[in-house]
Order: structure tokens, then C-alpha cells, then sequence
């Protein structure tokens, strides 16, 4: 490297003030590397963000939300061009989005400078999912580091990766004296007390209930023992369980009588901090449930400042703790714990023998030395330069990448105007003649709620309180809605029969339950209560738009006993419906199939979660798998065509097929997922979508890849090239319920369906996708039976 010239290295992590420890351990990289550089270093961090009230300061550069694929290919951007030489990742599953983290591929293979991947993680029995998304990465690195021994075994014989490819570096630890411990006791007002630590951030697998019932007897033996235990509550624990787990461990400490002797510290300390209440300590846990733990930075601080440790036997603890470094007790026993405390307590020769051991063995490890270590492959003369991103991608194979099309508000914006969404569009021009209607401006408020709530962007909040505007505005007093306003701003009378209070319930469901701001709650509950007395007399969609509307309700307001009793009675007149309508031939609610058909059931689905109704989820049953027999046919689906419908005994009309019936499908099959766990829902849900992308009757794709707009509808001679509200509305509703579930669906992407058919058909879904859109003349725009409006 030249004099005065800087190695720019970009780190891929989580990075404080996040609370965790890959966190923490890439700031101690940084810090330490940069000093092994001797001011030939600059770093740049990329930092993995799962909250957005966290603010980053230097040397973070770039944000990446976690689960928003587009965030992956901008940070790959981003990094080439900012003249980055190597790139460091960290890598643990959880860390990125996507199923065991496969998001993060998206990003290393579009990067031009050599990336050099540490891995936190490794599974010795991984899922096909887990073992093709590290191998992946490992493919995509030019180096790949482990931390101990066990690593090297298990990437080579799992993984099936080795060689001069991978690299031992252990895991970084304090440089602190060899100290006695009564000397920091004094801070803590802890003299003439022997201590136990453990600490990390507090999760179940700690196993510290093994170590509280192990106490009473170490209590008896020692009677001055205080047993500190130090962290917070890990943050995605804190999200999902609240503090459940620590609530229980301090029950337990009050119903052993052990409060003299136990003391939780709920916070994440700081370096210093940590480092007195490490030379503070005499006996160091850690007993840990889990077994398949490669690292562990708690572990390695103790071992490293010289703490005599007991510990079960995970893996990071047996590579540790060899060779007379510490003692090693069976999972979950209690017993073996206490005795091999009570034994270091009272046998001082065994005590400063394990302290010096473990204290000699992290020389090696301390952090000056790794940095040196990590330092020296930065700074290699002859890193391998990558040519795989030096273009950019094409917009065909940027979509093949991420398997979907990247949401867009192109289209919404050009629909749109003060007022809120024109129902329909010439083309792509609006036709104002038709002016707007509460339908879809309803609609609107659902799909920017969702999409603000996956990417939350200005422009959807803008967009987001035009369309809520209107549908407020379509309330009357008593609470009735108003459907279809002119171009000049004034209602049509005598309008046509329609569903619109049902889908302006569904939005201000929808925002109560993913409000952009706190604020709306106020205004859109009221608006909410004064609407919802009219559920009843709709009719069954408008009914089922309720349910979904009060389901979410719900979420925000569990308590509200009004809302259930209205969306029960809605549900049962669902299932009178069905009941005076069925046959064994015929398991539908009314004689005929005809518009958005999949929401009766969908409805149903979401009325069995909440009440626990064996008699809706089973009318949800078989009325969805009639609808799947009626429009799937074992490759693609071809919904029931508007001209003609579907009537009993009588032959399915084909076309014309309309964007509101993939949409009602794809949230109907994720419903079916959520109340019956059955993949093969997650699979068909995805071959819904996929009508958009040309998996459909006529090969051809009704989306738009250029103007982002979707086509109004698959009619005999082709598509319909106008691109209105609804078509678009239910494109981009698709796709976020796609997105949403796409955890779900990259599990069983490989898995076959029942219909025998392969779910993992991208290759060939790709191929659709890139073929060029038929120039077919705009044919009559299709009708809908009851409402009259076009597509």
C-alpha cells in the first residue's frame, strides 16, 4: 500500500447503539483494526437497523432496513461507489432478512470489492433452507473466518467448504490485568462477599433458572455468595415476550428465599462497566440450554480476564474451557452445578489454577491481537477483484434476483390528484369523465398503510392521507358512505349498489391497526363507531370487507365487546349464507361465483382466529377448496370470467379475468396458512400472484414493468391495456402480501404442491416475466356485475 494512502474497508453488521453483541463485537473490530492500521485505515459501516428510532452516527454510512429486499441492492450500490477495497460482513442467521437470512446474498453478489465473511453462526444440522443460504454467502466471500476449531470441521464436512478459503480467528476479548477481585468489590459495595456472574442479554436459553435452583445449596456452603446477573433483556425477546422470562426468574429468586443473595442487573452496561463487574467477580456461569452455540463473546471476556468458570457443555464452552481451563457440568442439572461451585469455592489451589490457565489462554485472544489478525487480510497486496457487479443489473434480472417486482408508487402518483385516485384510466392517462369512487380511494388507504408499514416513505404518507381524506369525506352523518363522486367533486345520486362501507370499514380497520402515527387513532376510531351499525345490512361482501375491517379493530382495541358482537353477527350470516346455498356439488354462499370471490372465505378465516370457531373455519374450508378446484388447475389459476360468471350447473365463463380475484386469492390462501399452518397455501398463494407475471391462461403478464401499472384485465383476445385503479390497486396489495410472506414462502419454495406440480418455478415464471407485452388493441373495459364499473 502507498504512504499516506487509507485501505477503506465497509463493514456489513448490526453497530451500536443497537444492543447486541455482533454489535459490539464489530465496534471493538473497527476500533482494534484501526489501530493495527497505524492511520492506514477507514472504515465505513453498513449497519443492519430493526429499529427505527435508532439514530447512527459516524462511521455508520448506510442503513439497511432488515426485511426490505430493494435496501439490499441500494447498499450494494452504495458501497461500489464509494471506492470500498474490502468488505467485512458479519454474518449471523437472524441478522438479515429473507428465510435464514437470504436477503443478504442479494447484496454480496452485486459487490465488486472481495468480501471477507465472519460467521458468528453455524448449524450442524441445518435445514435445506439455512444450508443454502450460508453456502451462498461462503460462495460469494473471498474469505470466510470462523472462531474456533469446531468451525473449521463443520464448514468442511457440512458445508462442504475449506482450504485456504477459511481462516481461524477467535473471537475478540478485553486486555485487562490479572487482578483480585475483592480489589473492585469495593465499587459495587460488595466486600467480604464471594460472587457469581453471568451476563448477556437475557433470553430463555440462558438457562439461569438451573443456576437459581442450584443456589440454596451453594447458599448452605457459602454463606456470604451473591450471584450478580448482569444484561437486559434481549431486544427481539423484549418485542415478542415482554419480560416474561426475567418476571419468572425473579419469582423463583422470591420463592427460594433467595433475595439477600440474587441481584438483576436490567440494563446494557458499557465497556468500563462491564470490565469492573468481570474483575469483580470470583466464579464466572454460564448455563446455557443450547448446545449448538459456535460463539459465545460473554464466555470469551471471562476466560479472557481470568475468571474461574463452570459452564455446560455448548460448543464455544468446550473449546474454552479444555485443558483445566474451567469446568464443564451437565445441561440442566442443578446438582453438578452446585458442586462444582462449592469445589472452586473451598479448594483456593483449584480456584487461582483455573484462573491462571484461562487467563494465559486468552493472551492470544485479546482484542490488539485479533485486530492485528483481521488487519493483515484487510491489507493483503493481492485481494482478488470481483467483475460479477462491475454493470448494472437489468431490470429482468434485478426482478429474477429478488423473485418479485420492487413496489412502486409511479402509477398511484399519475392516478392521483388532490381530490384522491381516479377510478379509471385511458391507457395510462386518467380518464376523469368517470371520476373517482370511495371503493377505491378505500382501497388506496389499505395498500399505503401496508406499503408505509413495510417502507415507510414520504411519499406513501402523502398519498396515504389524500385517499384517507376522501373516504372520510364519503361518511355521512348517520354513518352511511357514499360511493361515486364526480370529476367536479359532487356525489352521484342514485348510485348503483355497492360495498363501499364495507371497504371503508377494512380501511379504517387497516389503520387502527397499523396507524403511520399515533394521531389517526383518535379520528379514525370515531369515524369507525359511527359506521359499523350498518354491517348488517350489506350484502356478503360487503359484509366480509367488515370482518376484516373489525378484525383489525380488534388488534388495537381487543377488548371492544361491541365490534366482536357486530363482526359475529357478520360471520354467522356468512354461514347462513353458505348453509342456504351449498350442495354437495356446490359448497358456495351464493348460486353463482361472480366478483372478488376469495374474501367470503378469507373473511371467515380471519372470524375463526378470533373467536376460535370450529363451525367458521370449516364452512372457510370447504368453500375455499371448491374455489381452488373452480380457478386452479393444478399449473396456474384462471379465475371465473366476468362475462357470464359462474352460475350452479352451468359452464365457468373464462373471461374476462380481473386483477381483484388474484389479489382476493392471494390474501384469501395466506389467511388459509394462518389458520391451518399448511404450507401448501404459501406455495399456491404465490402461483396467484404470479397470474400478474404471466403464469395465467394467456401466458401474458398484465403488470407493467415500465410504468409500473397493471393492466385492467385478461380478456379472450389478450389484455386490457388500460391501467385503472382497481388493476393497480391489486397488484401492489398483492405484492406487499407477498413480500410480507415471503419468509414463509422461501421455506417451502422447493416443496411440491398437491397438485403435484413444482412450487419453485422461477426459472420458468422468469422467462414469462421478460417476454414482451402483446400490442393488443383496448378492447370493452370489463364490468362488474353489481357495481357497473369498470375494471
Amino acid at each position: 500500500m502507498a504512504k499516506g494512502m487509507k485501505k477503506k474497508v465497509a463493514f456489513i453488521s448490526s453497530f451500536p447503539p443497537r444492543k447486541c453483541g455482533i454489535a459490539t463485537f464489530t465496534s471493538d473490530l473497527i476500533k482494534n483494526a484501526g489501530t493495527a492500521a497505524k492511520g492506514q485505515f477507514e472504515s465505513l459501516v453498513v449497519a443492519m437497523r430493526s429499529d427505527s428510532t435508532l439514530k447512527y452516527n459516524d462511521p455508520v454510512k448506510f442503513e439497511i432496513r432488515q426485511d426490505v429486499k430493494s435496501d439490499y441492492i441500494c447498499a450494494a450500490d452504495y458501497i461500489n461507489f464509494s471506492h470500498v477495497e474490502v468488505v467485512s460482513v458479519q454474518h449471523e442467521f437472524g441478522l438479515f432478512g429473507g428465510e435464514a437470512g437470504s436477503y443478504l446474498s442479494l447484496l454480496l453478489n452485486r459487490l465488486k470489492a472481495p468480501v471477507i465473511t465472519t460467521l458468528h453462526t453455524l448449524l450442524d444440522d441445518p435445514d435445506p433452507v439455512h444450508h443454502k443460504s450460508l453456502v451462498e454467502v461462503c460462495n460469494a466471500s473471498y474469505k470466510i473466518i470462523t472462531m474456533n476449531e469446531r468451525g473449521l470441521d463443520m464448514l468442511r464436512d457440512i458445508y462442504e467448504i475449506s482450504g485456504k478459503k477459511v481462516e481461524l480467528i477467535a473471537h475478540g476479548i478485553p486486555d485487562l490485568p490479572f487482578v483480585d477481585s475483592n480489589y473492585y468489590k469495593h465499587k459495587f459495595g460488595m466486600e467480604n462477599r464471594r460472587t457469581i456472574l453471568t451476563f448477556g442479554l437475557l433470553n430463555k436459553n440462558k438457562g439461569i433458572e438451573v443456576m437459581l435452583k442450584a443456589m440454596p445449596r451453594i447458599i448452605e456452603a457459602e454463606p456470604t455468595i451473591l450471584y450478580i446477573v448482569l444484561g437486559m433483556t434481549h431486544p427481539s425477546v423484549l418485542k415478542h415476550e415482554g419480560e416474561s422470562y426475567r418476571f419468572r426468574l425473579q419469582r423463583m429468586v422470591k420463592e427460594l428465599g433467595l433475595q439477600e443473595h440474587v441481584i438483576f442487573h436490567n440494563r446494557f452496561v458499557n465497556d468500563e462497566e462491564l470490565h469492573n463487574f468481570l474483575c469483580a467477580a470470583d466464579i464466572y456461569v454460564t448455563p446455557y440450554l443450547n448446545p449448538e452455540q459456535l460463539t459465545s463473546g460473554t464466555l470469551s471476556f471471562a476466560v479472557g480476564t481470568g475468571k474461574a468458570v463452570v459452564s455446560t457443555p455448548y460448543w464455544a464452552a468446550m473449546e474454552l474451557l479444555a485443558d483445566g481451563r474451567g469446568k464443564l457440568v451437565q445441561f440442566g442439572n442443578s446438582e453438578e452445578i452446585a458442586e462444582s461451585i462449592i469445589e472452586i469455592l473451598n479448594k483456593s489451589s483449584l480456584f487461582y489454577s483455573l484462573r491462571r490457565r484461562a487467563y494465559d489462554y486468552g493472551r492470544a485472544r485479546t482484542w490488539p491481537t485479533i485486530g492485528q489478525a483481521y488487519w493483515k487480510l484487510f491489507s493483503a497486496k493481492r485481494l482478488p477483484v470481483r467483475i460479477t457487479a462491475k454493470m448494472p443489473l437489468s431490470a429482468a434480472e434485478t426482478i429474477s434476483s429478488i423473485e418479485v417486482p420492487e413496489p412502486s408508487l409511479d402509477h398511484f402518483k399519475k392516478l392521483t390528484d388532490d381530490t384522491g385516485m381516479f377510478q379509471h384510466a385511458t391507457l395510462t392517462v386518467p380518464n376523469r369523465e368517470y371520476g373517482y369512487t370511495t371503493d377505491d380511494n378505500a382501497r388506496a388507504v389499505i395498500a399505503m398503510a401496508d406499503y408505509y408499514f413495510q417502507y415507510p416513505e414520504p411519499e406513501a404518507l402523502e398519498l396515504f392521507d389524500i385517499y384517507l381524506s376522501f373516504i372520510l369525506h364519503s361518511q355521512n352523518n348517520n354513518g352511511t358512505v357514499r360511493n361515486f363522486m364526480n370529476f367536479d367533486r359532487s356525489w352521484l345520486k342514485d348510485e348503483p349498489l355497492n360495498d363501499a362501507l364495507g371497504r371503508v370499514l377494512w380501511a379504517f380497520g387497516t389503520v387502527m391497526a397499523k396507524p403511520p402515527e399515533s394521531s389517526y387513532l383518535s379520528v379514525i376510531k370515531d369515524s369507525f363507531d359511527k359506521s359499523v351499525k350498518h354491517v348488517k345490512k350489506q350484502y356478503p361482501r360487503g359484509m366480509a370487507y367488515s370482518i376484516l375491517g373489525m378484525s383489525d379493530y380488534l388488534k388495537q382495541f381487543p377488548g371492544a365487546s361491541d365490534i366482536k358482537r357486530q363482526l359475529e353477527m357478520a360471520a354467522d350470516e356468512l354461514v347462513l349464507q353458505y348453509e342456504n346455498n351449498s350442495f354437495p356439488d356446490w359448497q358456495w354462499f351464493e348460486d353463482t361465483l361472480t366478483y372478488d370471490n376469495a374474501v367470503l372465505p378469507h373473511a371467515l378465516y380471519v372470524a375463526s382466529l378470533i373467536f376460535g370457531n370450529k363451525k367458521y373455519a370449516e364452512v372457510a374450508d370447504k368453500t375455499r377448496e371448491f374455489l381452488l378446484e373452480t380457478t386452479f388447475n393444478g399449473d396456474h389459476f384462471s379465475f371465473v370470467g366476468c362475462k357470464g360468471w359462474y352460475e350452479h350447473g352451468q359452464t365457468k365463463a373464462t373471461f374476462d379475468q380481473q386483477p381483484i380475484e388474484a389479489v382476493s386469492t392471494v390474501m384469501m390462501l395466506r389467511a388459509a396458512y394462518d389458520a391451518t399452518g399448511n404450507d401448501r397455501f404459501l406455495t399456491l398463494q404465490r402461483k396467484a400472484f404470479d397470474w400478474f407475471l404471466g403464469e395465467n391462461d394467456l401466458h401474458t403478464p398484465l403488470y407493467n414493468f415500465r410504468t409500473k401499472g397493471c393492466y385492467d384485465g385478461l380478456t379472450q383476445e389478450g389484455v386490457n391495456l388500460n391501467q385503472g385503479a382497481e388493476s393497480t390497486l391489486s397488484f401492489l396489495l398483492s405484492i406487499l402480501a407477498v413480500v410480507e410472506s415471503y419468509a414463509l414462502l422461501d421455506k417451502v419454495s422447493s416443496s411440491k404442491s398437491e397438485s403435484g406440480q413444482s412450487a419453485n418455478s422461477t426459472e420458468k415464471a422468469n422467462k414469462k416475466k421478460a417476454a414482451p407485452i402483446k400490442n393488443i388493441a383496448a378492447k370493452d373495459k370489463i364490468q362488474r356485475k353489481q357495481v357497473e364499473k369498470l375494471t
